[in-house]
């Protein structure tokens, strides 16, 4: 079972409905009993982030502690939005883990050096996912130790 003594909110920024399926899938047969929301563009992610738009409630967009983050989204891209986040000392601590289909080299070096804290690609296999989901949720929230949120120490 993958859960920290205190689950943290994930939230996943994946614009393809097929691709959230199947992370959601991939999530509950790993066990994973973190809260986890989806949103499908960049601009979205950065609403969601700074509660506007859909997002003023902070019932509806908890402070996540940590973002998977797709590259190749609508309307603001995935490095344009880390870009954002890393800039921004209220967000820059949340940990951003690249999850995309991209094999390109330049996308690897420039998500590193925007704070991507990893770097995943997507396998072709629903069995390969649901394996990369259960080593990153060990990594994340069993082993590491993740930075409090503000307010709490």
């Amino acid at each position: 079972m993958i859960a920290r003594k205190k689950p943290i909110t994930i939230l996943m920024a994946e614009d393809d409905l097929d691709d959230q399926i199947l992370l959601q899938r991939a999530l509950e047969e790993s066990r994973f009993l973190n809260e986890l929301h989806f949103v499908r563009d960049g601009e979205e992610l950065l609403d969601y982030l700074y509660h506007r738009g859909l997002y003023t409630e902070p019932v509806k967009a908890p402070r996540p502690g940590l973002i998977l983050l797709d590259l190749n989204l609508p309307k603001i891209d995935g490095q344009q939005v880390m870009q954002d986040i890393k800039s921004d000392p209220n967000l820059r601590r949340i940990p951003i883990v690249i999850l995309t289909a991209s094999h390109e080299e330049v996308d690897i070096h420039r998500s590193y050096a925007l704070g991507a804290s990893s770097y995943l690609r997507k396998p072709m296999r629903f069995e390969s996912l649901v394996e990369v989901i259960e080593t990153l949720g060990a990594y994340w929230f069993e082993i590491v130790e993740l930075p409090p949120e503000p307010g709490q120490s």
